[in-house]
Parts: structure tokens; sequence; C-alpha cells
């Protein structure tokens, strides 16, 4: 489990969360209140559907590649300061941190998910991701005597 996975605050505008999808490589943010309640998930998908314009606004007989672009830029530039909250999913597939590794296993599996939220009581610890349970399977096996696996 990663202890220090990217999070945001419900009021940090959409401009935060890119700069922190951007800078830190992750796929989602757990969003998280000030008292360390976990509230949702934002994925960069959710973000970039936020920030993806009506194309149906976008009158056909002027339409060319140019226009649709600003278009889409005006439409980003429009919704930098909205606040995470209003694109968050608010109850995203979470595990518990006692959870056996074939429960995330599967759920990953089954719904083509890359990383959970790691959840107890209501609160944010972390978050696993298929490298993890990858990880945790191949690399972390300990022998019968309970010494770890010899490092690859």
């Amino acid at each position: 489990m990663d202890r220090k996975a990217a999070r945001v605050s419900p009021d940090d505008p959409l401009r935060v969360a890119a700069e922190l999808l951007a800078l830190t490589g992750a796929s989602d943010l757990a969003v998280v209140d000030d008292t360390g309640t976990f509230m949702g998930v934002l994925s960069e998908g959710d973000l970039l559907r936020a920030l993806m314009p009506d194309f149906d606004d976008i009158d056909p007989g002027q339409a060319t590649l140019e226009k649709a672009y600003a278009f889409f830029v005006n439409a980003g530039e429009s919704r930098v300061d909205d606040p995470v909250i209003n694109h968050v999913i608010h109850n995203p597939f979470t595990v518990g941190p006692d959870d056996q590794l074939l429960q995330p296993a599967a759920l990953m599996v089954s719904k083509q998910i890359r990383r959970l939220p790691v959840v107890a009581d209501g609160r944010f610890l972390g978050t696993v991701s298929r490298a993890d349970i990858c990880w945790a399977l191949l690399c972390d096996v300990a022998d019968d005597a309970g010494a770890p696996a010899p490092a690859a």
C-alpha cells in the first residue's frame, strides 16, 4: 500500500488537481477533507471529461479543426477554478487494510481499475495498485522458514 498517495482537498480548484496529476504521474487522486475523511476519487479521465466541450455547441457549417481546438481550450480555461468536489466519484470501489490480496486483484481485473483507495472507518489510508499486488505476490514472498525470498 502506498501511504503517500496523491490527494487533494474537495475545495481545491481543478488547476491544482491537474498539476498534481502531471507532477506525480498518478492516474487518480484521493479526495480527502481536512479531517482525513475520504470523500471519493478524481481520476485523470474524470478531469478530462470535465474539460471537454459540448461538441453539439459547435455549428457543423462553421466547424474547422482550429475552431474546435479553440472551443476546447476555452472550455478548459473556464473550468480551472471549479472545485474538485464537483467532479468527484463519491462512491468508488475501495478496499480495507486487512483485505486479502485476491479481493483487490479480482476487482482491478474485472473492472479494469489500476489503483484502489484503501479506506478504514471512513478515513483514507493510502492506495493499492496492480503493481503493488504483483510485487507482493511475486517479489515479497517468504519461504517456509519466514525468511524473505532472495531479491532478483
